[in-house]
């Protein structure tokens, strides 16, 4: 998933983050994320999830509370072929 953030991310992003994380840990130590991550600039958003469609990967970026709360403002899936 590449995804954007919202302006001023650092102070909107406040009252959610340690929800976020705490989730983002669960879903990592379920193996359900592999990694998460913005870039340096704090524009986008990378995140590789463990999903077995399009769809459930959806709904994983959706139920996060940066999504319904506006710090992501867009997001792309693209299906991931793992060679190595």
């Amino acid at each position: 998933m590449w995804g954007s953030y919202c302006e001023n991310v650092l102070e909107k992003r406040a009252p959610f983050r340690q929800v976020h994380l705490d989730n983002i840990k669960a879903m990592y130590e379920s193996g359900r994320l592999l990694t998460i991550g913005p870039t340096q600039d704090l524009t986008k958003v990378f995140a590789v999830y463990v999903a077995p469609d399009i769809a459930e990967a959806r709904q994983l970026v959706e139920a996060d509370l940066y999504w319904q709360n506006g710090i992501w403002t867009d997001y792309e899936i693209h299906e991931w072929i793992q060679v190595y």
